[in-house]
């Protein structure tokens, strides 16, 4: 199945409205795509990870973030672009923002997933049916509608439930390497700073999965589209309202009993 494929059908069956995303961890050495974009270099700015997702799927560009076209800092220590130093594993840039003291902020960077230093160079990403790369993670973004409806269809082989974790934070972490260490499916609730910075709407939310898993999820898409699980929900319509009693005053009238 390829990347076209798998870009169709969500866009058949999910109906997002901006582009399914494909994104890959880049390592040293790696070529990019010729038509990729470097938010320093041809920009002449840095960008949050979080806002490249949204440039790609609102824009349609292929963008490469590496350390030197990073804007967060908190995503260079997790991506791996710049060492975890102590200020950051004592709490301190949760304390006084996130968490009442550095102590309970601590507890929530330690549970941040994270590269080792200098794993990558690089984040790359584009939309799904014009990415000319084989991604790690495909990634969409829609209304909590169209997530369950990803859910559903990522459920259908295996049944069971789909597991997700947040802290609230540093959701680019949980999108690209929470779902690649872990191997599996999973929603996504955008961050305080993909909403800043990425401008994420309040109706929106995010739906990651590893390439390994979408042909399984596309297939879960069509047989419960074909089971009458479909996007957009069908409203149950075949019933009869009730008026007010002058309404009804008249409606008797007409047939002679008021």
């Amino acid at each position: 199945m390829t990347l076209s494929d798998i870009n169709d059908a969500i866009e058949r069956h999910v109906r997002p409205q901006t582009f399914p995303l494909a994104i890959r961890m880049v390592k040293e050495g790696e070529s990019l795509p010729a038509r990729t974009r470097a938010p320093g270099r041809d920009l002449g700015r840095k960008f949050a990870i979080c806002q490249s997702f949204t440039v790609a799927r609102r824009y349609g560009w292929s963008l490469a973030v590496s350390r030197d076209d990073l804007s967060c800092p908190l995503a260079q220590v997790a991506f791996g672009f710049q060492e975890e130093m102590s200020y950051y594993t004592e709490g301190n840039l949760c304390a006084g923002m996130y968490t009442e003291t550095p102590e309970a902020g601590a507890r929530t960077e330690a549970t941040i997933e994270k590269w080792p230093l200098h794993a990558y160079r690089s984040v790359l990403v584009a939309p799904l049916g014009r990415a000319e790369f084989d991604p790690h993670v495909i990634c969409v973004y829609g209304n909590s509608a169209q997530v369950m409806r990803l859910v559903i269809a990522a459920l259908y082989k295996r049944g069971g439930r789909i597991e997700s974790s947040t802290a609230g934070r540093i959701d680019c972490s949980d999108i690209v390497i929470r779902t690649m260490k872990s191997g599996h499916c999973q929603f996504i609730l955008p961050c305080y700073g993909d909403r800043i910075f990425g401008q994420t709407a309040d109706d929106e939310m995010a739906f990651a999965m590893p390439l390994e898993r979408a042909a399984e999820v596309v297939e879960g898409l069509v047989a419960t589209q074909k089971h009458g699980i479909r996007y957009p929900i069908p409203s149950f319509l075949r019933y009869q309202g009730e008026f007010p009693e002058t309404y009804q005053t008249l409606e008797q009238m007409w047939e002679g009993t008021a």
